[in-house]
């Protein structure tokens, strides 16, 4: 119990010390060069499973621009973490809030280089809405747990990737995480930290299938950071969702609360498939670009909060998004 009230407190840690299998834990590191000629996602994280030759530690390497995709297994006796300060280490790999170090060299890939973050900026957590996930948080039987560590910070640093030098120097990182025993049946998600002239705005979302007590939901959330404020709307925040159209070539995305109203509008762009985790193994199973654009419109009693385009935007839709879209 007190483990889980920590973890629930402390998105960013470790949540898997004593739970039994199926269970995964991945952090998603987001990073965007200044001139957003290269952009990257680099997903340290853990499958544990009862059976021994499926249970593992992994990194992956996913490079936005040309869609390559490596996936970089370790023995789950690599997998280290720590509390305070949070890090998370893999091999010679080292996973933190103020940057990362990465050391891989296999037959997939090479790559290497150290990466420091300026402050993070994470969705905040209350005792009675810890983080993202709001009240649900503190629900120990979920079937995924969802966090935001980082709206948008500052890069400085370089890798080599397969021999050639990136430099991230005031680039834009963000930094997200999930854990339980499965990816949902369905999921739409999205997020950029990419608005021309409003350093700083970043805007993520996802609605999913959301089991509970023997059933499944529609839930959802959406925040936009903008100027130092988070405007959320969320299933458990009572907003709702008035409109989501899914196209061969875009997302239409419409929430709303007592107050506020917010339209997005998502551009899909080709994507590459990544490893994701189901109750049994890590699988071929998530969609994913970061090439997609996202437009926001936020307003209140018909002014405008804030409007813009977002690039480099990550874009996801992935499982039975039928049986989502029905639902709504």
């Amino acid at each position: 119990m007190l483990n889980h009230i920590q973890t629930t407190l402390h998105p960013e840690r470790y949540h898997g010390r004593y739970k039994r299998p199926p269970f995964f834990e991945g952090w998603y590191f987001k990073l965007i060069t200044l001139d957003t000629r290269a952009r990257f996602a680099v997903i340290p994280g853990i499958f544990l499973s009862a059976d021994a030759a499926v249970e593992h530690a992994f990194i992956q390497v996913f490079d936005g621009i040309s869609g390559h995709v490596s996936y970089h297994r370790f023995p789950a006796a690599d997998f280290h973490a720590t509390d305070a300060p949070f890090e998370v280490r893999i091999g010679r790999n080292s996973f933190r809030l103020d940057g990362i170090t990465l050391d891989i060299a296999d037959d997939l890939r090479t790559v290497k280089g150290d990466l420091r973050f300026g402050a993070a900026t994470p969705w905040r957590v209350k005792a009675l809405e810890p983080g993202v996930m709001g009240w649900l948080g503190w629900l120990p039987f979920l079937e995924c747990y969802h966090g935001v560590l980082s709206f948008d910070h500052r890069l400085e640093g370089a890798l080599t990737v397969d021999g050639a030098r990136i430099d991230f120097t005031d680039g834009h990182g963000y930094i997200e995480k999930d854990w339980g025993k499965s990816f949902p049946g369905g999921w739409v998600w999205m997020q950029t930290n990419h608005f021309a002239g409003s350093v700083g705005t970043s805007f993520t979302g996802a609605t999913a299938i959301t089991p509970l007590a023997g059933r499944w939901f529609p839930g959802f959330l959406a925040g936009l950071y903008h100027n130092g404020e988070l405007h959320r709307f969320a299933s458990y925040s009572y907003a709702k969702i008035d409109k989501l159209a899914v196209s061969d070539h875009s997302v239409e995305w419409v929430v709303s609360d007592r107050d506020k109203r917010m339209e997005i509008n998502a551009r899909r762009a080709e994507y590459s498939i990544l490893p994701g985790p189901d109750r049994h193994a890590m699988g071929m199973r998530v969609p994913e670009t970061l090439k997609a654009e996202i437009s926001v419109r936020l307003t209140r009693s018909g002014g405008i909060i804030f409007e813009g385009t977002g690039t480099c935007a990550g874009l996801e839709l992935a499982g039975d998004l039928d049986k989502l879209l029905r639902a709504l």
